[in-house]
């Protein structure tokens, strides 16, 4: 009895690290998307504009 407690004690850990990070890789995910169309906004206006923004 004392091993399938450890047991679930350590699936139940896992299960909440994995929890946190999959929740982080989504936060990640749409502060990489929101930069990468800052970045497009300003390529775009540094080649239509033909100056440095």
């Amino acid at each position: 009895m004392n091993i399938l407690l450890i047991v679930v004690a350590v699936i139940a850990i896992v299960l909440l690290i994995v929890g946190g990070a999959v929740k982080a890789v989504g936060f990640l995910l749409w502060v990489g998307l929101v930069l990468l169309l800052i970045a497009a906004v300003a390529f775009l206006l540094r080649v239509l504009t033909g100056r440095r923004v």
